[in-house]
């Protein structure tokens, strides 16, 4: 093999990046570089803002800068995906002076004069050693070796590979390698995120995510295939249709999961607690979800579950508080609001439903490097529970935008937090088209609950912890135990002529054995009420 032929293209790289040094020399004192910022095109999955508004009408999330349209989470399978909108308008900074590290250890300009050269020679020798230590300069040396690496894989490669593949998968390598939410958008992918949050999508219904090289299951959303086929958050998907999903892309391993409605795919799942791997059998279908449900638990308390947060999320559940009001002529002396296995979604839809409970302050504030990425939002006026108690339920499927609306609750003292400690996704995620067809999907900056809790890495602990479980209600015995109205010659009740205990018997299975959390959630509500009731007699 020539020894020429596996450098030809590490020659080429070379003598861009010579072209980089030339151009690029370090700025003189007192020059700023332009620093345009990349317009932002919508929402990553689990929660980017769309906007820099501070303060929001009531009940009404800031105005996005662009309306989203379709489908997210970050690094979900089958979740609603954010807006993009097109190509940014933004131009490239200017490229930062290019240096390499000479054999002693001291920077010097990759292109620096031979010997005899003018002192004005020196003075950017000594400007690019300043640069290269205030970390404005690009490590040359490498950029050098990536591009011999390049060179390497073109010559010697068991197979021939595209300039353009190999330059697609260092760009995902490199945002592969900063956190597990930043990805780059290639044009499939870029097209996928464009499906929108219109609630409506075609595969399996989970969100996911990668951890440790395998695919992880943030929630199943309700009423879909996975939820039905009994996928629980944290799952492990190890297998894909008995192929490894070790060393896939996350979007690699969503596109292996999503198929044609109807059709049939087998995961291999390991689940904590369980010592053999478990095989799912799940058939796709075209994904509708509701965002909101409501229903009367007893007279006077309400129960609302948000699924997801899609962009009419705040309309959907302003809609059913009215309805349980209507459903309740006495008023609502409380409700549950049911966050669990909610994954996130558009941060604007979490500002607003936040808002709708509250009557002022802070809901939740993000903090990144740039200006623009430090936004804060505020409650307006008016609460739609007119003060009325409220639980929420959260666990360790509830992300995101749903951990933003329980931090902001619970840091304001407007509801009790039950459950367990949620997944712990506080980033933003920004949209940065690079051209048409590519973007990139770059952690941008961290949410931050009220009183500055960071929610990344940490979730939200409740006030009141629920463990995971079910309540099986006895058996009725064979013989029935003896009551006051078995009795020969007892009492009858004076008002109605009827013994004591006799009466219609409800055949319906109580709340607490159908889902013991939810019951747990109401008795609180009771007992606030009963305390509220109480204070108020004593006053």
């Amino acid at each position: 093999m020539s020894q020429l032929s596996h450098r030809a293209p590490a020659a080429a790289l070379a003598a861009l990046l010579g072209a980089l040094t030339v151009s690029a020399l370090p700025l003189s004192a007192g020059e700023t570089p332009a620093r345009p910022t990349p317009a932002r095109a919508g929402q990553a999955p689990m929660d980017t803002p769309f906007t820099t508004q501070a303060q929001a009408a009531p009940h009404q999330p800031p105005a996005p800068v662009a309306p989203p349209t379709e489908l997210p989470p970050a690094d979900a399978a089958d979740a609603p995906a954010a807006d993009a909108n097109g190509p940014s308008d933004a131009k490239t900074p200017a490229s930062p002076a290019v240096t390499e590290q000479s054999d002693d250890g001291e920077a010097s300009p990759s292109d620096a004069p031979e010997d005899g050269a003018t002192d004005a020679a020196d003075t950017e020798d000594t400007a690019a050693d300043t640069a290269a230590e205030d970390g404005n300069t690009l490590p040359l040396d490498d950029l050098r070796t990536f591009a011999e690496v390049f060179g390497r894989i073109k010559s010697d490669y068991v197979e021939d590979v595209e300039d353009r593949e190999l330059l697609a998968s260092a760009i995902r390598g490199m945002l592969g390698g900063l956190d597990p939410h930043s990805s780059y958008l290639d044009p499939d992918a870029y097209r996928e995120l464009r499906v929108g949050t219109t609630g409506e999508f075609g595969g399996l219904g989970i969100e996911v995510g990668l951890e440790d090289g395998f695919v992880k299951v943030i929630a199943p959303i309700d009423d879909t295939p996975a939820a039905r086929a009994g996928i629980r958050a944290g799952d492990l998907i190890v297998r894909i249709d008995g192929k490894p999903v070790k060393g896939l892309s996350l979007s690699e391993a969503v596109t292996m999961m999503r198929g044609k409605p109807g059709s049939e795919i087998e995961l291999t799942v390991v689940r904590e607690g369980e010592g053999n791997p478990l095989q799912v059998s799940i058939v796709r279908d075209v994904i509708k979800v509701a965002s909101v449900k409501s229903r009367t638990l007893d007279p006077g308390y309400g129960y609302l579950r948000v699924s997801n947060f899609q962009a009419g999320t705040t309309e959907d559940l302003l809609e059913a508080v009215a309805e349980l009001k209507s459903d309740n002529s006495d008023g609502l002396k409380g409700v549950v609001l049911d966050l669990r296995n909610n994954p996130g979604g558009v941060l604007n839809a979490a500002v607003g439903v936040s808002d709708a409970f509250l009557d002022s302050g802070l809901i939740v504030y993000t903090q990144g490097r740039d200006e623009d990425n430090k936004l804060e939002f505020k409650a307006g006026p008016d609460d739609v529970l007119d003060g009325a108690p409220l639980a929420v339920l959260v666990n360790s499927g509830s992300a995101s935008a749903s951990e933003i609306v329980a931090g902001a609750l619970q840091d304001q003292g407007r509801a009790v937090i039950m459950g367990e400690k949620t997944f712990g996704k506080g980033s933003v995620q920004t949209i940065v088209p690079i051209d048409d067809r590519t973007a990139l999907k770059l952690t941008t900056a961290r949410y931050y609950t009220p009183s500055g809790r960071s929610i990344q890495a940490l979730g939200i602990e409740p006030d009141i912890e629920l463990v995971r479980g079910k309540v099986a209600l006895e058996d009725e015995p064979d013989v029935a135990p003896l009551k006051e109205a078995d009795l020969m010659r007892h009492l009858e009740d004076p008002e109605n002529g009827e013994a004591v205990g006799e009466g219609e018997q409800d055949d319906d299975a109580p709340l607490v054995a159908e889902d013991y959390q939810l019951a747990e959630a109401l008795n609180v509500l009771k007992g606030l009420n009963l305390f509220r009731g109480a204070a108020a007699k004593r006053e």
